[in-house]
Parts: structure tokens; C-alpha cells; sequence
């Protein structure tokens, strides 16, 4: 009788333990759910980025600056970018977001006018679209968002080269792809600044295109030192090329001989900058430039902002934007390029 009893009372224990063990699961479960999502059951609004192409440290800069701005509005952030600097490559991961059925696509164009239907196929769909950086068409988003005036972008590089060459002699420009949007209208921009009868003795000799690749930038300038044995500058309005460039003068011992300017990672030129390569360059904050098209993303899913001119918008640490004119649409402008040198390089370098 007496071990009866305790093998009764020992079932009853392990029952309380098994009984114990399942209350343990369901609480943890509930704190999974008040950590990692809403406890109304509400799901987050998604965001997506399309950059140009993957392995790109500026691309990669300007999508954590979207993730950044994503995450602390409390939405998801998507971040995509396909192998090759394509249309077509980027109108698939459009039509997969779509799919999907994201809240907003900003894209960076690898062609202003060859996304319009995907991306008007996605607004049908109820899809906040804008684009940053390189702008796709004004019928394929709402809002632009510009890093900085692409008019001064343009004369500015043409102003640097002319005052490093001494006013005179050969220069080439080593762009991006040959559609990238804004690689064009900046290269348009330093075209109509050499019209100006200052830069009489200048000669624009050749516009490369390095399709935003290492291998082929290192290539392509290789090409046109070559091809002009009397070279005396490159302008490379995109971070990819004017890196590869600074490698191929400083492998060559071009110091000097050969300037180079436009627009560069601080993390990439500086070895340039401290060795003579490039005695200044211009960029802005890449991050900065992602951040804002975060916010504005938000803006207009949370309907603050429809992209018409006029409008406003809170962008947390970048301030209040407003929605100005470009063109027949809109844009969002971050500010000026910012010029780094030997004198402000080394403050730089370790930030992006």
C-alpha cells in the first residue's frame, strides 16, 4: 500500500513538472512576440532599395543609410541589387518586390526610361515609387531624390581639372554605364562648362565608360593612356571608376603627370589623396543620400507627401526637406558637393 502510494504521489510530481515546463514555453513565446514584432499583430511596412549592382561600396554606403532610416521609422527594410548594372536585372527584382507586395521601391536607375513599365505596374499596385541618385523618367516615380545640383556637380569637375592641368591640355572622362542617368546630365553639365571661352585650350578627347565594374574602369583607363600618350587629366564623375583610375596611375607612377579628379569614397581616395594622385575630390555622404530617400519612402506611404512641389517632410537627423521642381516633376535635393583633400582626407577616411 505504501509504495502505491508513492508511486501515485511521483505522477502527480511529474505532471506538476510537465505541466510546469509548458507554462515556461508560452511565456517565452509572448516575449518573442514583444521582441521581435508588434504585439497587435500588425506586420511591419516593407521597403525595398534597388541599387545598381552588387559590390559597390558606395551602393552598399547608401543602403544602410536606407536601412538606417527604415528602422528607425520602425519599418522593414529590403535592400536588393542585382550582379550585373542592368535594366533588365533590375526590372526583375522589381516585378519580384511587387510580388511581394512591398509598401515603396526606391531604385537607382541603370537606365532612366527601360524600368517605366515595371515600375508603373508597380503604382498600379498601390507601390510608393521614387527614385535617388540616378533618376529613372518622371512618368516612373513620384519624387527624385538628387544628392546634390547636378549643374554644379558637372562645372565643378571641369573647374578642378582646369585649375590642375594649368588650363591647358588633354582630358578624358571616365563615366559609369553610358545610360546611367546621372552620370549623363553631370557629363552634359561639364560640356556646356567648356564652352566657356576660359577653357579654349582644353581638349575633351574621349568619354569612357568602366559600367561601374573595377576590372573594366582599371581597363578602360589603362586604354586611354595609351590611346593619349599626352593626357594630362581624367575626370571620373562615379566612386568605382575614379578608384580604379587612381590604382593605374599610382601602379604606373603617374604622380603628377596625369591629374585626376570627380567623385570618390573618402575610404577609397585617401591612399590617393596622401600620395599626389588626386589632389582633390568631390563627393557627398552616401549614407546621408539613402537616409533622406528612407524618409521620404516613408513620407509618401504614410501620405505626408505625394511628390508634388511644395511639400514637406521631416527627414530625422537631416531636418526638415521640402519637394521642389525638376523639370516636368519633382525632386528632393540632399545639398552641395562636398570637396575632400590632403587638409580634411584623414578626418574623412574612416567614416564612409
Amino acid at each position: 500500500m505504501r509504495r502505491w502510494l508513492l508511486l501515485t504521489l511521483s505522477f502527480v510530481l511529474m505532471l506538476g513538472l510537465l505541466a510546469a515546463c509548458g507554462t515556461t514555453t508560452d511565456t517565452n513565446d509572448q516575449g518573442d512576440t514583444k521582441n521581435g514584432g508588434d504585439s497587435t499583430g500588425e506586420e511591419k511596412k516593407k521597403y525595398a532599395i534597388i541599387f545598381k549592382n552588387t559590390g559597390n561600396p558606395y551602393g552598399e554606403k547608401q543602403m544602410e543609410g536606407f536601412k538606417n532610416a527604415i528602422e528607425e521609422l520602425g519599418g522593414e527594410a529590403i535592400l536588393r541589387a542585382p550582379d550585373q548594372p542592368t535594366a533588365e536585372a533590375q526590372i526583375q527584382i522589381i516585378e519580384e518586390l511587387i510580388a511581394q507586395q512591398v509598401d515603396a521601391i526606391a531604385v537607382v536607375a541603370n537606365d532612366p526610361d527601360a524600368l517605366q513599365p515595371a515600375l508603373k505596374k508597380a503604382m498600379d499596385r498601390g507601390i510608393k515609387v521614387l527614385s535617388l541618385d540616378s533618376a529613372v523618367n518622371t512618368q516612373s516615380r513620384m519624387v527624385h531624390v538628387n544628392q546634390a545640383d547636378p549643374e554644379r556637380i558637372g562645372r565643378i569637375q571641369i573647374e578642378a581639372i582646369h585649375e590642375m592641368i594649368g588650363g591647358e591640355g588633354q582630358i578624358a572622362i571616365l563615366s559609369a554605364t553610358s545610360q546611367a542617368t546621372n552620370q549623363n546630365l553631370w557629363i552634359d553639365w561639364m560640356k556646356k562648362e567648356l564652352e566657356d571661352p576660359k577653357y579654349e585650350n582644353i581638349e575633351l578627347v574621349k568619354i569612357a565608360y568602366g559600367d561601374d565594374l573595377r576590372d573594366k574602369s582599371v581597363a578602360e583607363t589603362e586604354a586611354l593612356l595609351r590611346s593619349y600618350p599626352d593626357l594630362k587629366g581624367i575626370i571620373a564623375p562615379t566612386t568605382v571608376g575614379i578608384a580604379a583610375a587612381g590604382k593605374v596611375l599610382t601602379d604606373k607612377g603617374l604622380q603628377g603627370k596625369v591629374q585626376l579628379t570627380g567623385l570618390g569614397l573618402p575610404s577609397e581616395m585617401a591612399e590617393y589623396i596622401e600620395n599626389g594622385v588626386c589632389q582633390w575630390m568631390y563627393l557627398w555622404n552616401p549614407i546621408d543620400v539613402g537616409y533622406l530617400s528612407g524618409y521620404a519612402a516613408h513620407a509618401l506611404v504614410e501620405g505626408i507627401i505625394t511628390g508634388e512641389p511644395g511639400e514637406s517632410f521631416d527627414a530625422g537627423r537631416l531636418g526638415k526637406k521640402e519637394v521642389v521642381e525638376d523639370g516636368d516633376g519633382s525632386q528632393i535635393m540632399l545639398g552641395d558637393p562636398f570637396r575632400f583633400d590632403s587638409s580634411n582626407i584623414d578626418e574623412w577616411k574612416d567614416v564612409y
